[in-house]
């Protein structure tokens, strides 16, 4: 009778996440790629969604006689899509939560068919004194368009994990299943 020898390789995973709190640098510049071209239908849809009636979002003809002559993007769509620019390269899976936003200005509109591209910087970090293996971090993001235009700034305070205490957390739940 022979055996077959049962040869066990494991397959390794990695899995996409953003960066913990003690991976996070101050002072670095996180550029976020790729970009996001915006347009007309994204405009529309954003902005009956959130039943925004503005004229200058939808009315193309009355837009065309207003100062930008033309109609613009939804500025509460360019915000969203700044922050969304980020998630992948810094929060994804390691935020615990979203603060606050402040600061937030829109120094050059947005058109449709713009593209844009989104850095932020890392403004101040601390450990929660509350919260232990947690932190807050304090980010400043930019938008520019294709023109390096600045379209968007904001300030953002996220409550983040540190990965030893995320590692615990996430042991402990399945322990618990």
């Amino acid at each position: 009778m022979t055996t077959e020898s049962q040869h066990t390789t494991e397959t390794r995973v990695i899995e996409q996440r953003g960066l913990y709190f003690d991976e996070l640098e101050e002072g670095v510049v996180y550029a976020h790629r790729p970009g996001r071209t915006v347009t007309e239908a994204d405009n529309v849809l954003f902005t009956t969604m959130t039943m925004n009636t503005q004229a200058l979002h939808l009315d193309a003809a009355w837009s065309a006689e207003q100062p930008f002559g033309q109609r613009l993007m939804n500025s509460m769509f360019t915000l969203a899509t700044v922050v969304g620019q980020s998630v992948p390269q810094l929060t994804q899976g390691t935020i615990i939560a979203q603060l606050g936003l402040t600061d937030v200005s829109f120094p050059h509109p947005m058109y449709h068919g713009d593209t844009l591209y989104t850095e932020t910087v890392v403004t101040g970090k601390r450990l929660s004194s509350s919260r232990p293996g947690q932190g807050i971090v304090t980010m400043k993001h930019t938008g520019r368009n294709q023109h390096g235009d600045v379209v968007a700034l904001a300030t953002r305070s996220c409550l983040m994990w540190t990965r030893e205490a995320h590692s615990a957390d996430q042991t402990a739940h399945r322990g618990a299943e």
